[in-house]
């Protein structure tokens, strides 16, 4: 975590976090979708991406600093359930429900959340605990980033889901993964290029070989370098720590190619 947001979770270490009660996640309407996305960027990676393509460098990333325990870099975007049939069956199909998500008008003028405009979308009603600890996890949440919001606006508000239940599933998740054989292998490849069967094969030691098919993975630039994962889970596991059972396949294993960099801190 940058010495930015570690400033702003200290600004609230007073509060009980050991004492949220971790609330399962569940939709109180249009529950009837078969799967969720967890999104995780390669931090050091997304911040290349966006001075590679001149854009202005978000604060998480001008203000990015290297971190001891490097799975660290592993970090959430967020958590997309997929196109419910009660809204399929409005006639939004999968092209549409990935682009504007809730704005699809499963809620009466539902505005449009413009990964351009984060901070306009309304507050999510996450609560000072959850937000602490979601910190430490999503750099781009709160301050002038607002990433929490747009994804919350996007993909969760539709859904009723409780803030505090949806972003905490990310973050339970996210230390999940970074605890595990992938999370060893992302630390210890730090800086590194790597090939995709390496990936795939601590992956699989993780998770089994039969979920490989899981994970699709984003890479930019030449030579490419990972910016984010997407690893799709059953809905009706979400609650549950990860697992074998946790995983569906997914149609397409992204654009990484052979061989990619774990980039790392600088430009």
């Amino acid at each position: 975590m940058t010495s930015f947001w570690r400033n702003i979770a200290l600004s609230v270490v007073a509060l009980p976090l050991s004492s949220m009660a971790a609330a399962p996640l569940a939709p109180t309407q249009y529950a009837d979708f078969d799967r969720y996305v967890l999104a995780l960027s390669w931090q050091t990676g997304f911040c290349q991406s966006q001075h590679d393509r001149k854009r202005n460098e978000p604060d998480e990333c001008r203000l990015q600093t290297d971190l001891p325990q490097k799975s660290d870099f592993l970090t959430v975007h967020g958590l997309w359930p997929s196109l419910p049939k009660s809204i399929a069956a409005r006639g939004v199909d999968e092209r549409r429900w990935m682009r504007f998500g809730c704005a699809t008008r499963p809620i009466p003028n539902s505005p449009e959340a413009r990964a351009s405009r984060k901070c306009s979308a309304e507050q999510t009603g996450l609560s000072l605990e959850g937000a602490a600890k979601l910190n430490e996890v999503m750099p781009g949440a709160g301050g002038n980033s607002c990433l929490e919001r747009y994804e919350y606006a996007k993909h969760g508000v539709c859904f009723g889901f409780d803030p505090d239940a949806y972003f905490g599933a990310m973050v339970r998740m996210n230390g999940e993964i970074k605890q595990s054989a992938l999370g060893a292998f992302l630390a210890d490849n730090y800086g590194k290029t790597i090939s995709r069967e390496d990936f795939d094969r601590a992956f699989a030691k993780a998770y089994g070989a039969a979920n490989v098919k899981a994970v699709k993975l984003t890479c930019n630039g030449n030579p490419a370098y990972l910016t984010e994962m997407q690893i799709a889970l059953d809905a009706r596991a979400i609650n549950a720590p990860l697992a074998a059972t946790s995983f569906v396949p997914q149609p397409h294993p992204g654009n990484c190619g052979k061989r990619f960099v774990l980039d790392k801190v600088g430009y």
